[in-house]
Order: C-alpha cells, then sequence, then structure tokens
C-alpha cells in the first residue's frame, strides 16, 4: 500500500532553514511497529502520521515519531501537520483564521492556522504548562568551564542562571550576545565534575537578549551531554521552560508578552520562534507558539501488501 508524504522546513519561510519534519497526512492502516520503520527510515527528527476522525474534518489523532522511537509531545510537529493539510487540500482554507486540533498522546492541542487567498501563513498552537524554578544553579565558574566562556560574558544584569521544568528540566543561562551563543563549546569533562550532572537537567538553554536578525528579540541554542559538540538542535521543545524562565523575574510585567526567539544562523538552518505568553505571576503559565513552514519534498512510501 502507498502511503503519500511530505517534507516540512519548519519555523522558517525559507527552503533549508528550520527543521525538517516528515508528515503522512494519511496514516490510516499503519501500526505502531510500521511507524516507528518509517521514520527510522526517512531519519528527520521527527515523522508525524495523522489520522482522520470520522464525526471532524478538523479534528486529527496525531502520532509522533523519532528515528529512535515514539515522542508524546512536540511542537515543530504541530506546525508541519497544519500546514500540510492545508498545501494538501485535506484541509479547506476558506476564512481567514481555520482552528484544528491534534490529539496527541498527552492530549488535545487547539491550533490556529491563518491564512490568505487560500495560502496557508502562521500556524499557532497554545499550551497550559506547570513549571517549577529553582534558583540554585553551577556556580559561574563551572558554567564557563563546560561551556567554554568567559565570566565577562555570562548576563548577570537582567538574569541569571535558573533551572527549569515543565516536565523536563532545562538549566537557563543567560550571556550577553549571539557571539558567546554560537561559539560555546560543551566541555563534557568540566560538565561530569561540576554540579551540574546532580541538577537532573541534562540540556543547557543558552540565550542572549538580542540577536542577528530585527525579527527576533531573543537568540538561543541547545547543549548539553547528549548533544553533539558542534550541534544546534531544534529549541521549541524548551520554549515552554524558557517563557517560565521570564515570568521567574520580578522586572517582568504581568500581563501579556509577545516575542521571537532564534535559532541558529545561514549556516545552520535558521529557525524563528514566535511566543506569547500570559504571565499572572502563577506557576501555571498559558503559552502560544506559532510559526511558518514551507514545503520541501513529498513523494509515496510504497509498502507491501
Amino acid at each position: 500500500m502507498n502511503y503519500q508524504y511530505y517534507i516540512a522546513d519548519v519555523f522558517t519561510d525559507q527552503i533549508f532553514n528550520g527543521a525538517q519534519i516528515a508528515v503522512l497526512p494519511k496514516a490510516d492502516g499503519l501500526n505502531a511497529e510500521k511507524m516507528a520503520k518509517i521514520a527510522k527510515e526517512l531519519n528527520l527528527s521527527e515523522t508525524v502520521f495523522l489520522f482522520h476522525k470520522a464525526d471532524s474534518d478538523k479534528h486529527r489523532r496525531m502520532r509522533i515519531f523519532s528515528p529512535l522511537g515514539e515522542i508524546n509531545f512536540a511542537g515543530h510537529p504541530i506546525i508541519a501537520a497544519a500546514y500540510v493539510l492545508a498545501i494538501s487540500g485535506d484541509v479547506a482554507l476558506t476564512e481567514p483564521l481555520t482552528k484544528l486540533e491534534f490529539e496527541q498522546n498527552i492530549g488535545v492541542i487547539q491550533v490556529n492556522l491563518s491564512s490568505q487567498d487560500g495560502q496557508p501563513g502562521l500556524v499557532q498552537f497554545s499550551r497550559s504548562v506547570d513549571s517549577i524554578v529553582d534558583r540554585f544553579a553551577p556556580s559561574d565558574d563551572e558554567i564557563c568551564s563546560f561551556l567554554g566562556l568567559q565570566l565577562s560574558e555570562l548576563d548577570h544584569k537582567k538574569y541569571s542562571p535558573r533551572l527549569v521544568s515543565c516536565g523536563f528540566p532545562y538549566l537557563v543561562v543567560p550571556v550577553w550576545n549571539v557571539e558567546s551563543v554560537r561559539k560555546a563549546r560543551f566541555n563534557y569533562a568540566a560538565w561530569a565534575q561540576s554540579a551540574a550532572p546532580q541538577t537532573a537537567a541534562q540540556e543547557i538553554l543558552l540565550f542572549c537578549p538580542k540577536s542577528s536578525s530585527p525579527e527576533a528579540d531573543f537568540n538561543a541554542r541547545l547543549l548539553g551531554p547528549n548533544i553533539g559538540i558542534h550541534a544546534d538542535p531544534p529549541v521549541g521543545s524548551a520554549m515552554p521552560a524558557f517563557c517560565c524562565y521570564l515570568c521567574s523575574f520580578e522586572h517582568t510585567q504581568k500581563g501579556t508578552h509577545t516575542f521571537a526567539v532564534e535559532r541558529g544562523e545561514q549556516s545552520t538552518r535558521r529557525s524563528l520562534i514566535q511566543l506569547e505568553m500570559d504571565n499572572k505571576g502563577l506557576e501555571n503559565l498559558t503559552i502560544r507558539v506559532g510559526g511558518q513552514a514551507v514545503l520541501f519534498a513529498e513523494g509515496k512510501i510504497m509498502l507491501p501488501d
């Protein structure tokens, strides 16, 4: 049996940028074993399988697989799936805003797909997250040792390193400029000798309140013991924790904040993530994540009957 698939570049409006996500918009008939094999064969960060609900043309069951197995939640597949449903004609764009529902393993995600003249634009989804913010963090000396930075590069004027978890813990580290974000190199030996492994955070979100582009307010990058030294992986999964981190500072005013986070640069598949957060001074935070996508490829997967 043949299955149509699409590959979209996500959180970008330019081909060869963003994160590559594969989408099978009509995956009915595939079981978990076959989905895992397809994801491993395509070997992208995530492959999305969509299953139509008989009682609704705007609701899809969504299952997400990486080459290593199934993932309960991820943001990039939401953007990719909404975009692919639109460009493939599976969802008609008759209004400026089309509402969709994607049922992931963690629950139903509400999605808004904007369009103009029948062409998809920004895709936005909302999440309500509970956070734990811990001001205990490794010392500045330790942080600099396992990131290959100088003490003068850390930003303590407005922010400070903190541990944040919305179900998955991150060590969030602020620096002054994009150059520090780009040049940082993770040192496993220094990490192992520091207090960091005791915190349970295995990923570091390094960021600066500047960007190489006027479109973005922050530049961010993930590093850690399980990330390649020259890798620049997608940061979308860390954005709920980043929003909670920003809200943990008293100078972040109550109310709704809108901003954009840039990941990478042209040589590392630059991404641009649009964010909104409703800061009410509570542990629970509502955030909205948005981005665009472009089509890179489409084809057929031919499985034996």
